[in-house]
């Protein structure tokens, strides 16, 4: 009887527990100004797009986030976890690939954005698929 017992609390404990992936990726660039100088613990405004199909293509979540770059000029950035300014990242369509991650730059910690840059996703991240 025990053992019928615990066997039932882990079948319902597992029914009502599910793993949930974090809505949020990894992002790292290092940024230099237009001199090729490492711009070093620097206030910038970054615009962070995913975009499906082509670089071009139609973008299905877009955030904001101002973030300082650290001594290496490397700005460190969690890509859903800024402000949403389209689209929702937990309503991403990972399997409607592929997608690319475009970022527009202001390098005075606006959002006069002047450098952008977009590059595939080469494999979708671990746990959001």
């Amino acid at each position: 009887m025990k053992n019928y017992l615990l066997l039932s609390m882990v079948l319902l404990v597992g029914l009502f527990t599910q793993a949930q992936a974090p809505q949020k990726m990894s992002y790292q660039a290092v940024l230099r100004n237009s001199n090729d100088s490492l711009l070093i613990s620097t206030p910038v405004g970054m615009r962070i797009s995913l975009v499906q199909s082509s670089p071009t293509g139609t973008v299905v979540y877009s955030e904001t986030q101002t973030a300082t770059t650290n001594a290496n000029g490397l700005v460190s950035l969690q890509i859903g976890m800024g402000t949403a300014v389209s689209g929702t990242f937990s309503g991403i369509d990972w399997a409607a690939g592929p997608y690319y991650v475009k970022t527009e730059t202001d390098l005075n910690g606006g959002n006069n954005y002047t450098i952008t840059s977009s590059n595939e996703l080469l494999s979708v991240p671990y746990a959001l698929f």
